[in-house]
């Protein structure tokens, strides 16, 4: 089932959201309608506060940048009770243009670190602690920063901030022009 995307300034996408266990209801079949959400809306990833849930579930599929990335042929996973433990400081910092499904028709630059350590389990609940780096890195960040209730725009640098601040209060006003459905708050 496709689920509506929410849109900046519905209230979930700025909390920060709770781990899960095993027993969640209907785990298999959210995922497998996240995974059809993220398809039908173009995007490469997408986070549960995405769809109003407030728990630490996340999918990424790359496999749709596999002609550009060959070693994303393939890469489509789900991310439960995700957390980035730490940043690799020694490594480069890499500045990319990120845009949001929450956040249509908005892109900025965002400057990222290159390397990670996350922690999360599989669908089948089994832990994973690994070092993460290039475009995943990029993707993962951006994506668990939803479950801790951050945007991307919250990188931003205040004046870029400044320059985008009518784009946001449109989204607020429920003025959102996308190929997809959404969840808007009307003020």
């Amino acid at each position: 089932m496709i689920l509506p995307i929410y849109i900046y300034g519905q209230p979930v996408l700025r909390k920060v959201a709770k781990d899960i266990t095993p027993d969640y209801p209907n785990l298999k079949e959210l995922i497998a309608d996240m995974f059809e959400s993220l398809t039908a809306s173009n995007g490469i990833g997408l986070a549960a506060p995405q769809i109003g849930k407030d728990i630490r579930l996340v999918v990424i599929d790359l496999d749709v940048l596999s002609d550009d990335l060959p070693e994303y042929k393939g890469f489509r996973k789900a991310f439960i009770n995700a957390h980035i433990i730490e940043f690799d400081e020694s490594s480069p910092k890499e500045t990319m243009e990120e845009g949001c499904l929450s956040l249509p028709g908005l892109s900025e630059r965002v400057t990222r670190p290159t390397r990670i350590h996350v922690k999360y389990q599989d669908e089948d609940f089994v832990e994973h602690d690994e070092w993460v780096e290039g475009y995943l890195a990029r993707v993962m960040q951006h994506e668990f920063d939803h479950l801790d209730g951050k945007m991307f725009i919250d990188h931003l640098p205040p004046f870029r901030k400044q320059m985008i601040v009518g784009k946001l209060k449109a989204m607020l006003k429920g003025k959102v022009n996308c190929a997809y459905r959404t969840k808007v708050v009307c003020k």
